[in-house]
């Protein structure tokens, strides 16, 4: 006699079902979650872009503080000869 093995079956929520977080929020809410995210987006950039800035100016500020010795060494043999 082989013994039958009962199935465990887990009660469906109907209601549940078809919502997603977007429907179960409020509209203010979710206008303000989508306010915050485009000026976090915003910041972003602007550090991005300041990063970069930054990173140019102190590329300048280093050839500008080089010595004829080492432009030479950098830039000696790329420069076209008159």
């Amino acid at each position: 006699m082989a013994k039958k093995k009962k199935q465990m079956t887990q009660p469906k929520s109907t209601s549940d079902d078809g919502l997603t977080l977007k429907d179960q929020l409020n509209a203010d809410v979710l206008s303000q979650l989508k306010l915050a995210k485009q000026s976090l987006v915003a910041q972003e950039k602007e550090q991005e872009e300041e990063r970069r800035a930054k990173a140019l100016f102190e590329k300048k500020q280093r050839e500008k503080n080089m010595s004829f010795e080492e432009l030479l060494e950098q830039y000696g043999d790329q420069g076209s000869k008159f």
